[in-house]
Protein backbone atom coordinates (compact mmCIF):
# COMPACT_ATOMS: atom_id res chain seq x y z
CA UNK A 1 0.00 0.00 0.00
CA UNK A 2 1.41 3.67 -1.15
CA UNK A 3 3.04 5.46 1.75
CA UNK A 4 0.69 8.56 0.89
CA UNK A 5 -2.22 6.41 2.10
CA UNK A 6 -3.30 8.42 5.74
CA UNK A 7 -2.96 6.88 8.86
CA UNK A 8 -6.66 6.06 9.15
CA UNK A 9 -6.73 4.25 5.98
CA UNK A 10 -4.22 1.30 7.10
CA UNK A 11 -5.72 0.67 10.06
CA UNK A 12 -6.80 -2.98 10.94
CA UNK A 13 -10.19 -1.65 12.23
CA UNK A 14 -11.23 -0.55 8.57
CA UNK A 15 -10.64 -3.92 7.55
CA UNK A 16 -12.75 -5.31 9.90
CA UNK A 17 -15.68 -2.60 9.43
CA UNK A 18 -15.44 -3.35 6.11
CA UNK A 19 -15.71 -6.75 5.86
CA UNK A 20 -18.70 -6.60 8.08
CA UNK A 21 -20.68 -3.93 5.93
CA UNK A 22 -20.05 -5.81 2.72
CA UNK A 23 -20.59 -9.37 4.04
CA UNK A 24 -23.63 -9.64 1.99
CA UNK A 25 -21.81 -9.83 -0.87
CA UNK A 26 -21.52 -13.52 -2.06
CA UNK A 27 -17.88 -13.24 -3.96
CA UNK A 28 -14.41 -12.90 -1.92
CA UNK A 29 -13.53 -10.68 -5.07
CA UNK A 30 -16.44 -8.39 -4.85
CA UNK A 31 -15.48 -8.22 -0.89
CA UNK A 32 -11.26 -7.63 -1.67
CA UNK A 33 -12.58 -5.21 -4.43
CA UNK A 34 -15.00 -3.00 -1.88
CA UNK A 35 -12.21 -2.77 0.73
CA UNK A 36 -9.86 -1.52 -2.63
CA UNK A 37 -12.10 0.76 -3.33
CA UNK A 38 -13.21 2.08 0.46
CA UNK A 39 -9.39 2.39 0.91
CA UNK A 40 -9.01 4.61 -2.38
CA UNK A 41 -12.27 7.18 -1.04
CA UNK A 42 -10.12 7.92 2.52
CA UNK A 43 -6.54 8.08 0.58
CA UNK A 44 -5.39 11.34 0.73
CA UNK A 45 -4.89 12.95 -3.59
CA UNK A 46 -7.69 14.98 -5.20
CA UNK A 47 -8.56 13.11 -7.52
CA UNK A 48 -10.61 9.88 -6.29
CA UNK A 49 -11.59 8.79 -9.73
CA UNK A 50 -11.14 4.92 -10.59
CA UNK A 51 -7.17 5.16 -12.17
CA UNK A 52 -5.40 7.69 -9.61
CA UNK A 53 -7.46 5.12 -7.03
CA UNK A 54 -5.33 1.85 -8.14
CA UNK A 55 -2.07 3.86 -8.86
CA UNK A 56 -1.95 5.35 -5.33
CA UNK A 57 -2.16 1.60 -4.48
CA UNK A 58 0.12 0.33 -6.66
CA UNK A 59 -2.41 -1.29 -8.54
CA UNK A 60 -1.18 -3.07 -11.86
CA UNK A 61 -3.92 -3.37 -15.02
CA UNK A 62 -5.41 -6.36 -13.88
CA UNK A 63 -6.54 -4.63 -10.71
CA UNK A 64 -7.69 -1.63 -12.47
CA UNK A 65 -10.01 -3.57 -14.61
CA UNK A 66 -11.17 -5.99 -11.91
CA UNK A 67 -12.30 -3.13 -9.79
CA UNK A 68 -14.05 -1.71 -12.79
CA UNK A 69 -15.72 -4.15 -13.76
CA UNK A 70 -16.54 -4.63 -9.81
CA UNK A 71 -18.26 -0.59 -9.39
CA UNK A 72 -19.95 -0.49 -13.43
CA UNK A 73 -21.35 -3.90 -13.73
CA UNK A 74 -20.90 -6.26 -11.13
CA UNK A 75 -24.24 -7.64 -9.68
CA UNK A 76 -24.87 -6.54 -6.22
CA UNK A 77 -26.95 -4.51 -4.37
CA UNK A 78 -25.79 -1.01 -3.24
CA UNK A 79 -29.14 -1.36 -1.07
CA UNK A 80 -27.62 -3.63 1.15
CA UNK A 81 -24.48 -1.77 1.67
CA UNK A 82 -26.27 0.94 2.41
CA UNK A 83 -28.76 -0.53 4.83
CA UNK A 84 -25.65 -2.31 6.44
CA UNK A 85 -23.98 0.92 7.17
CA UNK A 86 -26.91 2.55 8.98
CA UNK A 87 -27.41 -0.26 10.88
CA UNK A 88 -24.12 0.06 12.40
CA UNK A 89 -23.48 3.86 12.53
CA UNK A 90 -27.24 5.10 13.34
CA UNK A 91 -27.14 3.73 16.38
CA UNK A 92 -23.62 5.16 17.55
CA UNK A 93 -24.55 8.98 16.28
CA UNK A 94 -28.18 9.69 18.43
CA UNK A 95 -29.90 10.51 15.06
CA UNK A 96 -32.86 13.28 15.61
CA UNK A 97 -33.71 13.46 12.24
CA UNK A 98 -33.52 12.70 8.45
CA UNK A 99 -33.09 14.92 5.91
CA UNK A 100 -34.08 14.74 2.15
CA UNK A 101 -32.65 16.72 -0.41
CA UNK A 102 -30.79 16.68 -3.96
CA UNK A 103 -27.36 17.71 -5.19
CA UNK A 104 -25.51 18.47 -8.92
CA UNK A 105 -22.77 16.79 -10.64
CA UNK A 106 -21.08 18.52 -13.30
CA UNK A 107 -20.36 16.74 -16.44
CA UNK A 108 -19.34 17.52 -19.56
CA UNK A 109 -20.54 15.53 -22.59
CA UNK A 110 -24.25 13.91 -22.78
CA UNK A 111 -24.01 10.19 -22.51
CA UNK A 112 -23.28 9.97 -18.29
CA UNK A 113 -26.94 8.73 -17.14
CA UNK A 114 -29.53 11.17 -16.43
CA UNK A 115 -27.24 14.04 -17.78
CA UNK A 116 -28.39 17.21 -19.25
CA UNK A 117 -28.54 20.81 -18.89
CA UNK A 118 -30.31 21.70 -15.82
CA UNK A 119 -31.50 23.58 -12.65
CA UNK A 120 -28.59 22.64 -9.94
CA UNK A 121 -28.31 24.30 -6.79
CA UNK A 122 -25.04 23.33 -5.75
CA UNK A 123 -23.82 25.11 -9.28
CA UNK A 124 -26.49 28.01 -8.17
CA UNK A 125 -27.72 28.02 -11.95
CA UNK A 126 -28.25 25.56 -15.21
CA UNK A 127 -25.34 23.26 -16.14
CA UNK A 128 -24.96 20.54 -17.63
CA UNK A 129 -24.84 17.86 -14.39
CA UNK A 130 -26.52 15.33 -12.85
CA UNK A 131 -28.66 15.50 -9.49
CA UNK A 132 -28.72 12.73 -7.29
CA UNK A 133 -31.43 12.84 -4.45
CA UNK A 134 -30.45 11.10 -1.15
CA UNK A 135 -31.49 11.06 2.68
CA UNK A 136 -29.46 11.35 5.46
CA UNK A 137 -29.48 10.94 9.02
CA UNK A 138 -28.40 13.68 11.35
CA UNK A 139 -27.69 13.11 14.80
CA UNK A 140 -25.55 14.29 18.01
CA UNK A 141 -22.49 12.82 16.95
CA UNK A 142 -22.52 13.35 13.16
CA UNK A 143 -24.53 12.17 10.34
CA UNK A 144 -24.30 9.56 7.56
CA UNK A 145 -26.38 9.11 4.57
CA UNK A 146 -29.33 6.61 4.11
CA UNK A 147 -30.02 6.24 0.37
CA UNK A 148 -29.41 7.97 -2.79
CA UNK A 149 -30.98 7.69 -6.08
CA UNK A 150 -30.19 9.47 -9.89
CA UNK A 151 -32.46 11.55 -11.45
CA UNK A 152 -33.39 10.86 -14.73
CA UNK A 153 -35.35 13.30 -16.44
CA UNK A 154 -38.00 12.37 -18.94
CA UNK A 155 -35.97 12.58 -22.27
CA UNK A 156 -33.53 9.86 -20.98
CA UNK A 157 -36.82 7.97 -20.37
CA UNK A 158 -38.03 7.74 -23.79
CA UNK A 159 -34.50 7.42 -25.20
CA UNK A 160 -33.98 3.42 -25.93
CA UNK A 161 -30.72 4.62 -27.58
CA UNK A 162 -28.79 6.52 -24.46
CA UNK A 163 -30.59 4.23 -22.29
CA UNK A 164 -28.94 1.01 -23.86
CA UNK A 165 -25.60 2.67 -23.73
CA UNK A 166 -25.89 3.93 -19.88
CA UNK A 167 -27.25 0.42 -18.77
CA UNK A 168 -30.71 1.96 -17.66
CA UNK A 169 -32.64 -1.13 -16.24
CA UNK A 170 -36.06 -1.58 -18.11
CA UNK A 171 -37.61 -1.08 -14.82
CA UNK A 172 -36.61 2.56 -14.37
CA UNK A 173 -39.40 4.85 -14.92
CA UNK A 174 -39.31 8.76 -14.97
CA UNK A 175 -39.93 10.18 -11.05
CA UNK A 176 -39.96 13.06 -10.05
CA UNK A 177 -37.15 14.13 -7.00
CA UNK A 178 -39.55 13.94 -4.29
CA UNK A 179 -40.80 10.34 -5.60
CA UNK A 180 -37.71 9.65 -5.62
CA UNK A 181 -37.49 10.82 -2.11
CA UNK A 182 -40.20 9.10 -0.68
CA UNK A 183 -38.88 6.04 -2.23
CA UNK A 184 -35.69 6.10 -0.52
CA UNK A 185 -37.28 7.04 2.91
CA UNK A 186 -39.50 4.35 2.69
CA UNK A 187 -36.52 1.91 2.08
CA UNK A 188 -35.19 3.41 5.48
CA UNK A 189 -38.15 3.50 7.26
CA UNK A 190 -37.79 -0.44 6.93
CA UNK A 191 -34.42 -0.95 8.16
CA UNK A 192 -33.78 -1.60 12.07
CA UNK A 193 -33.54 1.85 12.40
CA UNK A 194 -34.87 4.67 14.92
CA UNK A 195 -37.44 6.29 12.80
CA UNK A 196 -37.24 10.34 13.44
CA UNK A 197 -38.50 13.69 11.90
CA UNK A 198 -38.03 13.88 8.33
CA UNK A 199 -36.59 17.45 6.85
CA UNK A 200 -36.41 18.88 3.54
CA UNK A 201 -36.50 22.25 1.91
CA UNK A 202 -39.34 23.76 -0.21
CA UNK A 203 -39.07 21.61 -3.56
CA UNK A 204 -39.59 18.50 -0.69
CA UNK A 205 -42.45 20.33 1.73
CA UNK A 206 -45.00 22.17 -1.25
CA UNK A 207 -45.16 18.39 -2.44
CA UNK A 208 -48.21 16.93 -1.12
CA UNK A 209 -47.50 13.36 -2.19
CA UNK A 210 -44.47 13.41 -0.42
CA UNK A 211 -46.26 14.59 3.13
CA UNK A 212 -49.28 12.36 2.80
CA UNK A 213 -46.72 9.66 1.95
CA UNK A 214 -44.42 9.83 4.83
CA UNK A 215 -47.02 10.30 7.22
CA UNK A 216 -48.74 6.69 5.74
CA UNK A 217 -45.54 5.78 6.62
CA UNK A 218 -45.70 6.55 10.23
CA UNK A 219 -42.78 9.28 9.74
CA UNK A 220 -43.30 12.89 11.15
CA UNK A 221 -41.73 15.81 9.11
CA UNK A 222 -40.95 19.46 9.27
CA UNK A 223 -40.60 20.81 5.79
CA UNK A 224 -40.27 24.25 4.56
CA UNK A 225 -42.97 25.13 2.42
CA UNK A 226 -44.26 28.18 0.05
CA UNK A 227 -46.10 31.16 1.28
CA UNK A 228 -48.68 30.93 -1.94
CA UNK A 229 -49.84 27.07 -0.75
CA UNK A 230 -53.12 27.09 0.47
CA UNK A 231 -54.49 26.26 4.02
CA UNK A 232 -57.48 25.79 5.96
CA UNK A 233 -57.55 27.53 9.39
CA UNK A 234 -58.10 24.78 12.08
CA UNK A 235 -61.40 25.75 12.82
CA UNK A 236 -62.78 24.89 9.51
CA UNK A 237 -66.03 22.52 9.66
CA UNK A 238 -66.02 19.94 6.44
CA UNK A 239 -68.89 18.08 5.54
CA UNK A 240 -69.84 16.05 2.78
CA UNK A 241 -72.00 17.68 0.17
CA UNK A 242 -75.76 16.71 0.01
CA UNK A 243 -77.07 14.44 -3.02
CA UNK A 244 -77.74 16.58 -5.76
CA UNK A 245 -81.00 14.19 -6.89
CA UNK A 246 -82.71 11.00 -5.76
CA UNK A 247 -80.40 8.75 -8.00
CA UNK A 248 -76.99 7.72 -7.82
CA UNK A 249 -74.31 7.42 -4.71
CA UNK A 250 -74.19 9.53 -1.87
CA UNK A 251 -71.90 12.23 -1.91
CA UNK A 252 -68.46 11.24 0.01
CA UNK A 253 -66.94 14.39 -0.84
CA UNK A 254 -66.16 16.84 1.75
CA UNK A 255 -66.71 20.67 1.69
CA UNK A 256 -65.69 23.18 3.96
CA UNK A 257 -67.27 25.68 5.50
CA UNK A 258 -64.82 28.45 4.14
CA UNK A 259 -62.74 29.55 1.34
CA UNK A 260 -58.58 27.99 1.80
CA UNK A 261 -56.18 31.12 1.84
CA UNK A 262 -52.54 31.48 1.12
CA UNK A 263 -49.74 30.87 3.87
CA UNK A 264 -49.19 34.73 2.97
CA UNK A 265 -52.48 35.46 4.03
CA UNK A 266 -53.38 33.72 7.18
CA UNK A 267 -49.62 35.05 8.42
CA UNK A 268 -50.51 38.71 7.50
CA UNK A 269 -53.91 38.69 9.81
CA UNK A 270 -51.90 37.56 12.79
CA UNK A 271 -51.73 39.70 15.91
CA UNK A 272 -47.64 40.63 16.09
CA UNK A 273 -48.31 38.76 19.69
CA UNK A 274 -48.80 35.65 17.74
CA UNK A 275 -45.21 35.65 17.46
CA UNK A 276 -42.42 34.41 20.34
CA UNK A 277 -38.83 35.00 20.94
CA UNK A 278 -38.16 30.78 21.23
CA UNK A 279 -34.93 29.82 21.96
CA UNK A 280 -32.97 25.80 20.29
CA UNK A 281 -29.91 24.49 19.69
CA UNK A 282 -27.95 25.34 16.92
CA UNK A 283 -27.08 21.91 16.03
CA UNK A 284 -27.63 18.57 17.49
CA UNK A 285 -25.25 18.49 19.84
CA UNK A 286 -26.37 19.09 23.36
CA UNK A 287 -23.72 21.58 24.16
CA UNK A 288 -24.09 23.73 21.20
CA UNK A 289 -24.66 27.19 22.08
CA UNK A 290 -28.55 28.10 21.53
CA UNK A 291 -30.14 30.82 18.65
CA UNK A 292 -33.06 32.53 19.36
CA UNK A 293 -35.88 33.36 16.42
CA UNK A 294 -39.47 35.04 16.09
CA UNK A 295 -41.54 32.36 15.62
CA UNK A 296 -45.51 31.66 15.50
CA UNK A 297 -47.16 28.49 15.75
CA UNK A 298 -50.30 28.21 14.24
CA UNK A 299 -52.51 25.14 13.78
CA UNK A 300 -54.07 24.50 10.65
CA UNK A 301 -55.18 21.89 7.40
CA UNK A 302 -53.67 21.18 4.03
CA UNK A 303 -55.99 22.22 1.19
CA UNK A 304 -54.50 19.22 -1.32
CA UNK A 305 -55.03 16.04 0.21
CA UNK A 306 -58.63 17.21 1.46
CA UNK A 307 -59.85 19.14 -2.08
CA UNK A 308 -57.96 17.10 -4.21
CA UNK A 309 -57.16 14.00 -2.69
CA UNK A 310 -59.88 13.40 -1.05
CA UNK A 311 -58.67 12.14 1.98
CA UNK A 312 -60.10 13.16 5.41
CA UNK A 313 -58.71 16.15 6.75
CA UNK A 314 -55.50 16.29 9.30
CA UNK A 315 -54.43 19.30 11.54
CA UNK A 316 -50.97 20.23 11.02
CA UNK A 317 -48.22 22.96 12.63
CA UNK A 318 -47.66 26.05 10.61
CA UNK A 319 -44.14 27.03 11.27
CA UNK A 320 -43.47 31.01 10.43
CA UNK A 321 -40.18 33.10 11.22
CA UNK A 322 -40.43 36.27 11.21
CA UNK A 323 -36.94 38.18 12.55
CA UNK A 324 -37.91 41.49 14.36
CA UNK A 325 -37.99 44.79 12.10
CA UNK A 326 -37.89 42.49 9.38
CA UNK A 327 -40.88 43.64 6.31
CA UNK A 328 -42.13 40.07 6.11
CA UNK A 329 -41.02 36.26 7.06
CA UNK A 330 -38.03 34.88 6.34
CA UNK A 331 -39.05 31.27 6.57
CA UNK A 332 -42.52 29.10 6.36
CA UNK A 333 -42.73 25.00 7.54
CA UNK A 334 -45.49 22.58 8.02
CA UNK A 335 -45.12 19.63 10.40
CA UNK A 336 -47.12 16.53 11.55
CA UNK A 337 -45.74 16.45 14.69
CA UNK A 338 -47.98 15.97 17.79
CA UNK A 339 -49.91 18.73 18.84
CA UNK A 340 -48.60 18.79 22.51
CA UNK A 341 -45.02 19.27 20.59
CA UNK A 342 -42.75 21.51 22.49
CA UNK A 343 -41.95 24.98 20.49
CA UNK A 344 -38.42 24.62 21.00
CA UNK A 345 -38.70 21.07 19.47
CA UNK A 346 -40.13 22.67 16.22
CA UNK A 347 -38.25 25.45 16.12
CA UNK A 348 -34.98 23.01 16.55
CA UNK A 349 -35.89 20.85 13.61
CA UNK A 350 -37.28 23.30 11.02
CA UNK A 351 -33.80 24.80 11.49
CA UNK A 352 -31.50 21.57 11.64
CA UNK A 353 -31.80 21.33 7.60
CA UNK A 354 -28.55 23.08 6.91
CA UNK A 355 -26.66 19.79 8.56
CA UNK A 356 -27.15 18.16 5.32
CA UNK A 357 -24.46 20.92 3.79
CA UNK A 358 -21.48 19.06 6.13
CA UNK A 359 -22.31 16.00 4.49
CA UNK A 360 -22.35 17.15 1.05
CA UNK A 361 -18.93 18.54 1.96
CA UNK A 362 -17.27 15.71 3.23
CA UNK A 363 -18.71 13.32 0.35
CA UNK A 364 -17.34 15.54 -2.49
CA UNK A 365 -14.54 17.58 -0.50
CA UNK A 366 -12.60 14.39 0.68
CA UNK A 367 -14.28 11.33 -0.31
CA UNK A 368 -14.88 11.87 -4.13
CA UNK A 369 -18.82 11.35 -4.47
CA UNK A 370 -18.98 13.28 -7.49
CA UNK A 371 -15.38 12.11 -9.28
CA UNK A 372 -17.09 9.09 -10.81
CA UNK A 373 -16.27 9.21 -14.35
CA UNK A 374 -18.15 5.85 -15.73
CA UNK A 375 -21.09 5.45 -17.72
CA UNK A 376 -23.05 3.50 -16.00
CA UNK A 377 -26.23 3.61 -14.29
CA UNK A 378 -25.70 1.02 -11.58
CA UNK A 379 -22.11 1.81 -11.45
CA UNK A 380 -23.52 5.02 -10.29
CA UNK A 381 -25.28 3.93 -7.15
CA UNK A 382 -23.01 1.57 -6.70
CA UNK A 383 -20.09 4.20 -6.01
CA UNK A 384 -22.48 6.32 -4.18
CA UNK A 385 -23.22 3.11 -1.70
CA UNK A 386 -19.20 2.92 -1.81
CA UNK A 387 -18.16 6.30 -0.68
CA UNK A 388 -20.93 6.25 2.33
CA UNK A 389 -19.41 3.39 3.24
CA UNK A 390 -16.51 5.09 3.42
CA UNK A 391 -18.07 7.68 5.46
CA UNK A 392 -20.09 5.59 7.81
CA UNK A 393 -16.39 4.67 8.55
CA UNK A 394 -14.84 7.83 9.83
CA UNK A 395 -18.13 8.82 11.39
CA UNK A 396 -17.73 5.78 13.19
CA UNK A 397 -13.62 6.54 14.42
CA UNK A 398 -15.15 9.99 15.33
CA UNK A 399 -17.00 8.19 18.03
CA UNK A 400 -14.07 6.78 19.36
CA UNK A 401 -11.57 9.01 21.77
CA UNK A 402 -8.92 7.22 22.35
CA UNK A 403 -7.89 7.98 18.41
CA UNK A 404 -7.28 10.97 16.46
CA UNK A 405 -10.39 12.07 14.84
CA UNK A 406 -9.99 12.11 11.01
CA UNK A 407 -11.02 15.05 8.50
Amino acid sequence: MSERLSAVVVSEGLSVYVADVVSGMRRPEQRRNAEAYVVGMLAQGDRKSLQPVVERQGGTLAAYESLQQFVADSPWDPGLVLRAVAERVCPQIDVDAWILDDTGFPKQGKHSPGVKRQYSGTLGKTGNCQIGVSVHAAGASGTVPLGWALYLPQEWCSDAARRRRAKIPEGVTFKTKPQLALALAQAAASWQITKVPVLGDAAYGINTELRTGLHELGLQYVLSIDPKIKLFESSTVFSVAPPSGTAGRPHSRLVPDRAPRSVSQIVGDLDPAAFELVAYRAGVNEDAPDLFGRFAFLRVIAMHPVIRDHLQPREEWLIVEWPEGAEEPCDYWISNLAEDSSHEQLARLARMRWMIELDYKQLKGHLGLDHYEGRSWLGWHHHAALVTLAHGWLTEQRQDPFHPRPD
